[in-house]
This record gives C-alpha cells, sequence and structure tokens, in this order.
C-alpha cells in the first residue's frame, strides 16, 4: 500500500548481467516508447496488434463495423475507440497480450509439465498461452468499448443530435457484450479451472473499479473531496492492473510453473500497469509546449496527491482560484496550482518505485531476449 512518506526513487533499470536495458531510452518520446513495444512484438513471433482482428473482423461483427460508420461526423467516442484498434501506436491497447506472452517465453517451458509438448511451442510460447494472450486483449477491449457510453443526461441540444448518441450507446452495449462473449467463451476452452478462476476474478475487478471511477466522475463535477493516495492506487489496480496480473499468472499456471513463479509473474504485471497508468497521468503535467494545457481528470494521481499534501481547505480555495465566472475550470491555473506543490513529483517517485519494483520481479526469470524486452518496457514506463 501506498505511504504518504515515499522516498523518492531514482528512475533508473535494475541492469540485468550484461543485458542492454536503457540503450533505447537516450530521450523521451513515445517513439521510444513504440520501438519497444515493435521490437518485443517481433520476440513472441508476430505483431499483438493484430491479435484481435480474428475477432473484430468476423462475420458477426462486420455488420456492426458497417453501422459504426454511420457515426461518422458525430462526437460520440465509439467512434474514437473503434481508430484507436487501428491506428495504436500511441495508447498500445494491445499491451497487454504482448506482455502475457513476452512473460510465457522468458518463464520457458516448465519441468513439471509432463503432459505439455514441447514440440507445440511457436516461438517458445504454448498455443494455450498465444490464446490466453488473446483473451486478455478481448476483455481489455470489451471494457474499453464500454467506457464509450455515453451519459445522455448530460447531453444538451448544442453537443450533437441525441439520436446519433443513443444509436452509438446502442452499438457500444451490443459490441462490447459480443467480444466478453467470445473472451468468456475462449476462457472455458482453456480447461484450466484455476485459470478461469483468476480472469474470471479480474473481470469483477474491472466491473468493481469501473464502478469507482464513475462515482468519482460524479464527484468531481460536484468538486467535493474525492479519494486519497491509498483508495487511488487500490482503485487503479481494480480498473487497470488487475487483469494483467491476473493474465500473466494465469500463463505461469498453464505452463505448469510453480507458485513463486506465478507470484513473480502476477507482480510484474501488477507493478508494471501502475506505472503505466501513473506515467499516463503526469503527461499533462510533465509536458513542455506552449499553449493551452488540455483538460484533465480531476481524479488522476498528481491532482489527488496535490490534494491530500495540501489540504482540502487549500485545495478548494484553488479551484476557486481556477473557475471562471461561467462556473468552469481554467485548466492553466489549476495546472499551475497542482505543479506548484509536491503532486507531480510525488506522482513521478511512485511511477519510478512501481517500475523499480517490476524490474526487480523479472530478474527472477533466466537472462533471455524475451526478459530484456520486458525490462526494456518496465524502464519505458518511468520515462516523460
Amino acid at each position: 500500500m501506498l505511504t504518504a512518506t515515499l522516498s523518492r526513487m531514482p528512475c533508473l533499470a535494475l541492469s540485468s548481467r550484461g543485458q542492454r536495458t536503457l540503450s533505447l531510452f537516450s530521450s523521451s518520446g513515445s517513439s521510444n516508447w513504440s520501438k519497444v513495444v515493435s521490437d518485443a512484438e517481433k520476440i513472441v513471433g508476430y505483431p499483438t496488434s493484430f491479435m484481435s482482428l480474428r475477432c473484430l473482423l468476423s462475420d458477426e461483427l462486420s455488420n456492426v463495423a458497417m453501422h459504426v460508420r454511420k457515426l461518422v461526423g458525430t462526437q460520440h467516442p465509439l467512434l474514437n475507440t473503434a481508430r484507436g484498434f487501428v491506428y495504436d501506436s500511441k495508447n498500445s491497447l494491445q499491451m497487454r497480450g504482448l506482455i502475457v506472452l513476452l512473460l510465457s517465453k522468458a518463464a520457458g517451458p516448465s519441468h513439471a509439465a509432463s503432459d505439455l509438448l514441447a514440440e507445440d511451442m511457436v516461438s517458445g510460447i504454448y498455443p494455450s498461452q498465444r490464446n490466453l494472450a488473446e483473451i486478455t486483449e478481448l476483455i481489455h477491449t470489451a471494457f474499453l468499448v464500454h467506457r464509450g457510453i455515453v451519459n445522455l443526461k448530460e447531453w444538451t441540444v448544442s453537443d450533437g443530435p441525441l439520436k446519433d448518441m443513443q444509436f452509438g450507446n446502442k452499438m457500444a452495449v451490443l459490441s462490447g457484450d459480443f467480444l466478453l462473449a467470445n473472451a468468456c467463451t475462449g476462457l472455458a476452452q482453456l480447461n484450466d479451472t484455476k485459470v478461469v478462476e483468476l480472469i474470471s476474478s479480474a473481470i469483477g475487478d474491472l466491473v468493481q473499479g469501473i464502478y469507482h471511477e464513475n462515482f468519482n466522475n460524479t464527484e468531481e463535477i460536484g468538486l467535493t473531496d474525492g479519494i486519497n493516495m491509498a483508495s487511488w492506487e487500490e482503485q487503479t489496480f481494480l480498473s487497470h492492473g488487475s487483469l494483467l496480473a491476473k493474465s500473466c499468472q494465469a500463463a505461469m499456471k498453464l505452463a505448469r510453473h510453480d507458485k513463486e513463479s506465478q507470484r513473480v509473474a502476477y507482480k510484474y504485471g501488477k507493478h508494471l500497469s501502475l506505472g503505466h497508468k501513473l506515467n499516463s497521468d503526469l503527461q499533462p503535467f510533465v509536458k513542455g509546449g506552449m499553449g493551452e494545457p488540455a483538460a484533465f481528470s480531476l481524479s488522476t494521481a498528481p491532482v489527488v496527491f496535490h490534494r491530500q499534501i495540501v489540504g482540502q481547505e487549500r485545495w478548494h480555495q484553488q479551484l476557486q482560484q481556477a473557475t471562471t465566472l461561467r462556473n468552469q475550470l481554467d485548466y492553466s491555473k489549476l495546472l499551475a496550482a497542482v505543479k506548484s506543490g509536491k503532486g507531480v513529483s510525488t506522482a513521478v517517485d511512485l511511477c519510478c518505485y512501481h517500475g523499480n519494483k517490476a524490474l526487480e520481479a523479472i530478474q527472477a526469470f533466466p537472462s533471455s531476449e524475451a526478459r530484456s524486452a520486458l525490462e526494456n518496457i518496465a524502464s519505458a514506463v518511468t520515462k516523460f
């Protein structure tokens, strides 16, 4: 659990017996992250960005794709989500499946897996582990689609035709449900009750995490107290970390690895996902450049940490100072207020902590190209 007195941790990779870890990170930016992902995809046999296309391009969803075209020109977020599945260089929507495959390859075959044939492995990965990676991505994609549902109670005439939003919501619900149903079918076909239990509990965590997120977003509108640092980390794990952590553990279970290997894989997935979310939350606060800052959520880590550090009274004063006469937030003023405190540096420290914890966990696996790629990914989340 996060403590308020987190000491500053250097954002350095824990070097791994001669393996190159930091050579790809001479400068910050999305280009470095893209290169890390691209190099890692080659190690596991094929670009994971196309893993879910087999389902997305199936006959059942071809009609969905046709209907989604009707949303072109509207402001419904489902359209942007659909574009993200194809133009994915920035957000790496397929990252979870890639991590599962890399961990599977890094761990290798288990001596206890007498019923699993080594000759069935492709690029050092069992077919069941590849299926798990795809299932993980389908679950994540389903929830991304569901997150795009618009709250019609807040929709006004100036935002566009209401019928477009209603239609988009129906498509988001149906599409997300279809993807989730396919994932559950594939999960059952793995024929491993422990894996089914793990991934099912991750789906439950996702639902709980998103419920809390929606509640906090409602609270955010009223500019009330919101969550603290400890609850932020707990909720972030539910909505962003649980699926990856438990999928990594399940990949070890499918290969019959022992409980210690499963624990290490879980630890890597947990800390990597928390570090990645912190990196994402920090972007508006660490980016340079001119112009007005984009709107950011008041539930992001730097804001939550800043609010707890300065106290509720001071925070409410800063909010009032950043609120215009039209009762709208001036994000440039709010950004300056948050950056003037210790919330940003605390979030950076925590991001480095989780990145280093992921690097520490992966040292349990033998030195290999796959492990080096996992180290590079963990290092990348601490770069801004």
